[in-house]
């Protein structure tokens, strides 16, 4: 201790970190006991502060973490700051790309924490995704999914997957399924935006935008190793480096997972990802971040059961041979520097490289006449991406206010590929081989150049009154080749298409003291049509994107002594020029504009910790989805209900971490789905599903054991159903699955 010392001058050193991802904390408050002496933590965490007498103990304090009282002892302090659950001013980076206070942001938008990540242990992303209220990721097997964010469950580009602020993949490209290149073990936090980003993000940020920020390096050596299973075949192993070596610091990490012998035959799967991140400080003022991650996956097809297999528990897959494989690398390079108080400029540079090849289950269609054979496909969608985004901000001493102004251009030549399949069935009706023919289904490119700018301005007329307004303008310029003649079959014939969109956006928030706060915000998000949409299958390529014009308003509320953190938002979206797939009189479909939907709903989630030892979340949503305006196929259906449109959705999570076992953590959970249309004539309706999980973990320097047990009940439950004229369609969920893991993280004490 530094008690003999209390009468000369003395130094406390040491560094503040994240404590789950050790990554430093810049800008931490440390505080001498009974004293007005204090410093700042430095870029790399680190502080020195200079004492006249030796103070019992430190306070250290971070805006969105848990402040701690810190013993003041000899030797480097190494202080690892938690995560708060309950923060009501975390610090967020999705809402203007800069890093601000959850209270300053006029929109719906929830953290995942790196703490909510570190004790999840999840295996796929929707266990943490689906703790936000408005949000259901479905789970489709082997990390395949689709989502609902203020919207049906659907397969549209309705919703914007972000890496650090950059689009997974290219505006324009069927984005479906573009969570499986995230690499999950390489996550810091997440951030999800619920309702129209357009003005900040551009196209496909309808529903919402999912902000997936990544591990940065830690300034100390860390390395990780952690390994787990399940009784239904499941195996993972996550691993990472970090550390920082003078102004250089560098960050490796990755995992892989296999599926064999689960509850459906025919859907193994593998999956390699890693990302490389390197941060290079070149000055006190200026950093470079570079950042590559690479994923290489292959998993088995099955599709959905009918009822009678579904009810009976028959989970043999009708087919044998389908597969989806996905290739991708993505690598930015971001350029940051802060002339001065005032001023910060970023810019970023980013390339990307993403193949899909697939023998869809879904292409394969029976031959009328003869019931051992059908049709089938194989296809590739393919694209390269050469991309750039900057953006200024610039703070002002007028009306407390500030201006950000930004532009971007993604230029991304793609291709697409499909080839015709002869499918052998057996008498059982069971899909057991193909093959490929030398006719091509569809054979074109398509260069795709996204253009745009952007501005928004925020202002303080009055205290405690906060304004921003935004306004975004994007160009979408299509060159399509055919290689093929065009017909109805193979394509639209070689085309040039331009699309131009203006997404305003109007907020405010006002802080009504005492930790209470509202906010409102008119917006409006737009979706381009697809590749698919526009050039596949259709003899004319005359289609206009979608709009959809969202009016929000919210509040937050601190209470019980700042044991409790209520936030709360109200929206209704009005959609219309949705693109839908409309008969015509010769049989064949076209796709058009059509049609016009609303979209009601409220979110909210309650924290609560009564005590240290307890924290209680419960996180619901109400919404009505329905048809004001819409035919297809010839079918009316303006007035009713859309299909998959879930009226309720809830979360909810107790969490016990006793003080007499340091390190050790239960929880239980409870999700539930409710009752929803199978299809958009509201024949049949499906009741929903109610799930029980339990995870239990203990840490022990650096060694870490837990059990998730998933379905605790063994419920039978699909994760979606569809009906179509031909039957129904259920995608089963995981019967009661164990989860065990166990892992080791080193961390260097450092100085």
């Amino acid at each position: 201790m530094l008690a003999p010392y209390a009468h000369a001058q003395l130094t406390v050193q040491g560094r503040v970190i994240d404590a789950y991802t050790k990554e430093a904390l810049a800008g931490a408050s440390i505080q001498a006991h009974q004293s007005t002496v204090g410093t700042l933590s430095g870029p790399d965490g680190s502080f020195s502060l200079i004492l006249q007498t030796a103070p019992a103990s430190l306070q250290v304090t971070f805006l969105g973490y848990v402040s701690q009282q810190v013993s003041v002892q000899e030797g480097f302090l190494l202080i690892r700051l938690a995560p708060a659950a309950n923060q009501l001013n975390q610090v967020i980076v999705s809402a203007s790309r800069q890093a601000q206070a959850r209270t300053e942001a006029p929109v719906a938008i929830s953290s995942i924490s790196s703490q909510i990540l570190h004790e999840t242990k999840a295996s796929t992303l929707d266990q943490v995704l689906n703790k936000v209220s408005g949000v259901y990721m479905v789970n489709l097997g082997n990390e395949q999914h689709t989502m609902a964010i203020r919207q049906p469950i659907g397969y549209k580009s309705l919703f914007l997957y972000l890496e650090d602020g950059i689009p997974i993949r290219t505006s324009g490209d069927f984005n479906h399924n573009a969570l499986i290149e995230i690499n999950m073990a390489a996550l810091k936090n997440i951030e999800v935006i619920r309702g129209p980003a357009s003005s900040l993000y551009g196209s496909e940020a309808i529903g919402g935008a999912v902000n997936f920020i990544t591990q940065a390096p830690t300034p100390v050596v860390t390395a990780k190793v952690q390994i787990e299973a399940s009784n239904q075949g499941y195996r993972r192993t996550d691993f990472s480096v970090s550390s920082t070596f003078g102004k250089l610091g560098i960050y490796a990490g990755g995992y892989y997972a296999a599926q064999r012998d689960g509850i459906i035959s025919h859907s193994d799967f593998d999956k390699l990802a890693f990302t490389l991140r390197t941060d290079y400080r070149i000055t006190d003022r200026s950093k470079l971040t570079t950042s590559a991650t690479l994923v290489d996956y292959q998993t088995d097809q099955t599709g959905g059961l009918d009822s009678t297999r579904f009810f009976r528990k028959e989970y043999s897959s009708l087919h044998t041979f389908t597969y989806r494989k996905v290739n991708a690398l993505r690598i930015r390079s971001t350029l940051e520097h802060t002339w001065n108080a005032d001023n910060h400029t970023q810019a970023t540079l980013f390339f990307r490289r993403n193949a899909i090849g697939q023998n869809p289950f879904y292409a394969i269609a029976n031959m009328p006449g003869n019931p051992l054979k059908a049709t089938g496909e194989v296809n590739e969608d393919a694209f390269q991406s050469y991309g750039f985004l900057a953006q200024h901000k610039k703070s002002f001493q007028f009306l407390n206010g500030s201006l950000t102004a930004g532009l971007s251009a993604d230029y991304s030549p793609a291709t697409y590929t499909a080839r015709f399949l002869d499918v052998d069935r057996s008498e059982d009706g069971v899909y057991t081989g193909f093959t490929p023919k030398d006719s091509l289904l569809t054979h074109y490119a398509v260069d795709l150049l996204n253009t745009a700018v952007y501005v928004q301005a925020e202002l303080s007329p009055v205290n405690r009154l906060k304004l921003v307004a935004a306004l975004r303008y994007d160009r979408l310029d299509y060159k399509f080749d055919n290689f093929l003649p065009p017909s109805a079959f193979t394509g639209a014939p070689d085309e040039q298409n331009r699309y131009e969109q203006f997404s305003p956006k109007l907020g405010l928030t006002y802080d009504l003291g005492k930790s209470k706060g509202v906010y409102a915000n008119y917006s409006l998000g737009f979706a381009p049509p697809q590749i698919t949409e526009l050039y596949r299958g259709v003899k004319v390529p005359t289609l206009k994107p979608s709009e959809f014009r969202s009016y929000e308003i919210g509040g937050w509320w601190s209470f019980w002594q700042h044991k409790a953190y209520l936030d709360l938002s109200v929206y209704q979206m009005d959609g219309q020029d949705e693109i839908i797939s409309v008969r015509q009189d010769n049989g064949a479909y076209q796709n058009q504009n059509a049609g016009k939907t609303r979209h009601r709903g409220v979110e909210y989630t309650l924290h609560l910790n009564p005590v240290e030892t307890w924290s209680i979340r419960f996180s619901g949503t109400n919404a009505r989805h329905w048809f004001q305006d819409y035919v297809e196929r010839g079918a009316d259906y303006s007035g009713n209900e859309m299909a998959t449109a879930p009226q309720f959705i809830g979360n909810a999570e107790v969490t016990f971490k006793p003080l007499f076992l340091k390190g050790f953590r239960m929880s239980a959970e409870w999700q539930r789905v409710g009752r929803y249309y199978m299809d958009p004539v509201n024949s049949e309706t499906y009741g929903g599903y109610h799930l029980f999980h339990a995870r239990v973990g203990y840490t022990f320097k650096g060694v870490e054991a837990w059990l998730n047990v998933l379905n605790l009940s063994n419920e039978l439950y699909a994760t979606t159903v569809d009906k179509y004229a031909y039957g129904k369609s259920y995608r089963q969920g995981l019967p009661r699955t164990f989860q065990f893991g166990v892992g080791y993280q080193f961390t260097a004490q450092g100085k």
